[in-house]
């Protein structure tokens, strides 16, 4: 898929909580098409201390607006100064990079959808890209408290939304593989994103079921082109750049112990 060089206006910064900003960006022409899982560059000009861009997932594309939405995690400069862009701002982006997530073709098939902390960034255009398409996906959101479950009205427009947090504020208490969907209903496919441990104990699951199974890796990502070979993983095919042969992955092609 073609890439493009673009600079991109704020067309609104909402603040989500003291550690996420969601990003609305438009530009004055059609914006490319996006696949659920892949991300964009995004430069970072305002920060005298980052000197690379930041590889960001793509959230969502409302294509009636025009607009591309990243949600912000606030853990750096970098991240920071991005979360503070005013509206009309221009930001510098390259995208669509990497490679998404792989699309069934039978309508039947019962998809799960599984997110954790900033992991569930990538999860909300998945799931509206589905349901474009005669799917009902369901969602599993994981966090460790209610505060941290993000965009949850915005899920429950495509499927049907189940919650974990690991102090019990909203949803079951515990980690979301231990969540009482996964008795209930028999799923054909997974998708996965969030922390390395939690896309494990995912996959791990994925496997005893014989369930397929696709994780999108969060490698640093410092070049979004395989140049910079920051974000290699050893794979069944040998070491391979996450950003350009990934983000996502089918789980029988890692190396995970699982």
């Amino acid at each position: 898929m073609k890439k493009f060089i673009l600079d991109l206006t704020v067309a609104d910064n909402i603040r989500l909580n003291a550690n996420y900003s969601l990003l609305k960006m438009t530009s004055n022409a059609p914006l490319p098409d996006m696949m659920p899982g892949q991300f964009a560059e995004l430069r970072v000009d305002n920060s005298p201390s980052t000197f690379l861009r930041r590889p960001i997932s793509i959230n969502f594309v409302d294509k009636d607006k025009n607009e591309v939405w990243f949600l912000i995690q606030l853990i750096g400069d970098g991240t920071r100064s991005l979360g503070n862009s005013k509206i009309g701002d221009i930001i510098n982006v390259i995208l669509p990079l990497g490679n998404g997530f792989s699309i069934p073709t039978d309508q039947n098939d019962k998809l799960l959808l599984v997110g954790g902390g900033v992991g569930t960034a990538p999860m909300l255009y998945l799931g509206k890209y589905l349901a474009d398409r005669g799917f009902k996906p369901s969602f599993l959101l994981g966090a460790r408290t209610n505060n941290d479950l993000l965009q949850l009205d915005e899920f429950a427009k495509f499927g049907d939304i189940h919650t974990t947090t690991e102090d019990g504020s909203h949803g079951e208490k515990g980690y979301v593989t231990q969540h009482s969907i996964l008795e209930k209903i028999n799923f054909n496919q997974i998708y996965t994103c969030g922390p390395k441990p939690m896309m494990q104990a995912v996959a791990k699951y994925a496997k005893t079921q014989s369930i397929n199974c696709e994780v999108s890796l969060e490698n640093t990502m410092a070049c979004g082109v395989g140049a910079c070979l920051c974000c290699v993983e050893n794979t069944k095919d040998g070491h391979i750049c996450v950003c350009s042969e990934g983000p996502v992955f089918n789980i029988n092609k890692l190396l995970w112990q699982i």
